[in-house]
């Protein structure tokens, strides 16, 4: 099928072949994203008025209402910047209608003395006396079709009117073809939706305010429509994914058997079962594309490292990426000694090696002489260069973009590509970012964590909380005392790491408090650290840059403040940087009250559980899904109708359904592949078409 088909032509035209829609106004259209009468359709009405007609407005309560009115007389305005008003009867009550720098021969035009009209607005009461300013609709008595009992309202930008809207809309309506039906009949039948074009009307013209609810069937349907299109393409792009050809990477289990040997533990069932899911796609002669997603301390870390012995044992290399240099220089620490007794050549690379030593390094990896490598995004740069590289695992994706996954993926011939997230997310969110992807679960915890009591105090405790601080380090412990910003701002007055630092470092001594924030160079940063991991200091003061992958298993309390001024996810995070070793830890939550409904929601979430897959749900449902991503890094489509926040059932619906038509029909060649393919040029999917057609 060569391009958009024609049945779709009317709904991409220009703009302003509609009516109301000029030169001049078609601008403010596209401030809100509308560039074609398709993306009017789906603007759709987020509200509605009831205009049903009143007898009277006594007893009315303020708001719009709708009345047949006699006109009594005009009272012009005695001096300028005052209002003309119009008094009127509708039989029972007598009230004002207020025009400001209205023209006088307009309002006769309109409002005869001693016509009849059907007036519809905003209802006030001022000054003893009922009025409405500037009726939204004046109609004479044989004009009364014009004035829907209910009418939508549509969101608007600056220079547009809700009748110029209304209108424009109307025509786009009317262009609207019969499509071919792509949505499976069962799933059509079982939901009750209309077909596409019944349901678009029916959209547009509610009658009732529950008709603009996202439950409606008119609504729903095209919601739908926009998720099955989505995860269409997803599967589009999974499925050449999976046709690009692999290495088939098979090792023989020698170095993974030392390894587990090593270990003072056995690695959990869910350990084992990635592992084996990850082993199993290496050895496929297609490339693995998989997301590796597992709640904090669940024990991701030996998956990947036993992910890339399976490689070495083949004679490939290994490449594993953290989002920042301490991160990697952890997993490097971690990992090292184990990889050396394993007779394997491990190194680092960051943005920081330099001269001699970086050029050594280079040629090394570019021999094949390393097996393994662990860097930042520094393994980038066009100056690395690997003599097999067959397995690319990156640590804390939303921190990388998709483009950044596939500049490592090209550093090999076919790399396969494992991603890994601490951040669960939830199944919606998970299906929209990462519906290309293979998915392996750590659903289980490793023997020997204890549970962190979570403890909530106000900040107005402050002082028992360094007492209890002070008792705490003399008894050997370490902790950590997280606040938000570096220095502090005036306009948000909360308490900067460096006032803390110096508040504490005053209460319980000279070299027991350290200090690390992202805007120290790194070697502050890391002698910060160093110095915290080895006990020099027993207290260490951070903003959020301990928030991923830090490991202290002698630190056993978290001091956040102020706690409400965290999301959820990452009040989760940061706990979990204790409770890592065999100690009783705890998070205290210092909050400065009063705390608002959601921020005190999220601290209860924070009590009740450790289960990070239910805060992740939590977290979505408080915040919306651009926040819980993060939304510059979210990836996340832009959706008009669909709501991926409250319509997760309909994405998992939408991913199963693709996934059956995908598989009964790869190339979308049958009689409904032909229909998907309307849909996906009707959701300007035009690039995955494309897909299709180069194979």
């Amino acid at each position: 099928m060569a391009g958009r088909p024609e049945i779709l032509f009317p709904l991409f035209a220009d703009l302003t072949k509609l009516p109301g829609i000029g030169p001049k106004t078609v601008g403010n259209y596209e401030r809100m994203g509308v560039t074609r009468p398709r993306d009017l359709l789906f603007t759709l009405p987020p509200s509605g008025i009831d205009r049903r007609r009143r007898p009277s407005i006594a007893g009315q309560p303020p708001g719009v209402v709708t009345v047949e009115v006699e006109v009594l007389n005009h009272q012009p305005p005695r001096q300028p910047g005052r209002p003309h008003r119009v008094w009127v009867s509708d039989g029972e009550a007598e009230f004002a209608l207020i025009f400001f720098h209205a023209r006088t021969d307009w309002l006769n035009r309109h409002l005869p003395v001693g016509a009849r009209r059907v007036v519809s607005g905003k209802l006030e009461h001022f000054d003893g006396g009922a009025q409405i300013a500037h009726p939204d609709h004046i109609l004479a008595l044989d004009n009364l079709a014009e004035l829907p009992e209910f009418e939508p309202v549509y969101p608007l930008s600056q220079g547009i009117t809700q009748k110029g809207i209304t209108k424009a809309t109307r025509a786009a309506l009317d262009r609207m073809p019969e499509l071919p039906e792509w949505i499976d009949p069962r799933v059509l039948k079982d939901r009750g939706w209309p077909h596409w074009r019944e349901a678009m009307v029916r959209a547009h013209a509610p009658e009732r305010i529950e008709d603009v609810a996202a439950t409606h069937p008119a609504r729903e349907r095209p919601a739908y429509d926009e998720l099955l299109s989505h995860q269409l393409t997803l599967g589009l792009a999974r499925a050449r994914a999976r046709r690009a050809p692999g290495v088939e990477t098979r090792g023989d289990g020698r170095l993974r058997a030392a390894a587990l040997k090593a270990l003072p533990y056995a690695p959990t069932g869910a350990q084992t079962r990635a592992v084996g899911e990850i082993v199993a796609d290496l050895g496929e002669p297609r490339r693995m594309n998989r997301l590796l997603q597992g709640d904090v301390g669940s024990g991701k870390t030996l998956v990947a490292l036993l992910s890339m012995l399976a490689v070495v044992e083949a004679g490939g290399q290994a490449a594993l990426m953290a989002p920042t240099e301490i991160l990697a220089r952890q997993h490097m620490e971690g990992l090292g000694p184990l990889a050396a007794a394993l007779g394997i050549r491990m190194e680092l690379l960051t943005g920081r090696d330099k001269g001699g030593e970086r050029a050594e390094r280079l040629a090394a990896l570019a021999a094949g002489e390393i097996d393994i490598v662990v860097g930042t995004h520094a393994l980038f740069q066009r100056a690395v260069e690997f003599a097999d590289l067959r397995l690319a695992i990156i640590d804390e994706q939303h921190r990388f973009g998709v483009r950044q996954r596939m500049d490592l993926g090209a550093k090999g011939t076919a790399v396969d590509i494992l991603v890994m997230t601490a951040t669960p997310i939830p199944r919606s969110l998970s299906l929209a970012h990462y519906g290309d992807m293979d998915l392996s679960v750590l659903d289980e915890k490793p023997p020997g964590r204890k549970p962190v009591e979570t403890v909530l105090v106000n900040g107005e405790r402050l002082s028992e909380v360094v007492e209890r601080m002070r008792r705490a380090i003399a008894d050997g412990r370490r902790a950590y005392w997280v606040c938000p910003l570096v220095e502090e701002s005036e306009v948000v007055s909360m308490t900067a790491a460096e006032d803390r630092f110096k508040h504490l470092r005053a209460a319980l001594g000279e070299g027991v408090v350290g200090l690390v924030h992202g805007q120290m160079p790194p070697t502050e940063k890391d002698a910060a650290m160093a110095d915290f991991v080895s006990g020099r200091t027993k207290l260490l003061v951070a903003t959020t840059v301990i928030e991923v992958g830090v490991n202290v298993p002698e630190a056993t309390i978290m001091v956040i403040e102020p706690a409400e001024h965290f999301g959820l996810a990452q009040l989760h995070q940061l706990r979990g940087r204790v409770g890592r070793g065999g100690a009783a830890s705890t998070c205290l939550l210092l909050y400065a009250g009063p705390l608002g409904e959601t921020a005190r929601a999220r601290l209860q979430i924070m009590r009740e559980t450790e289960d990070g897959f239910r805060i992740a749900d939590e977290d979505l449902r408080l915040r919306g899904a651009g926040d819980v991503l993060g939304v510059q890094q979210s990836g996340l489509p832009r959706f008009r109708i669909a709501d991926l926040e409250r319509q997760t059932e309909l994405m998992a619906t939408a991913q199963k359904e693709a996934r059956l038509a995908l598989d009964a029909d790869p190339n979308l060649e049958s009689a409904r592949g032909e229909a998907l393919r309307t849909l996906l040029y009707l959701m300007d999917r035009d690039q995955v078409i494309r897909l299709l057609s180069v194979g």
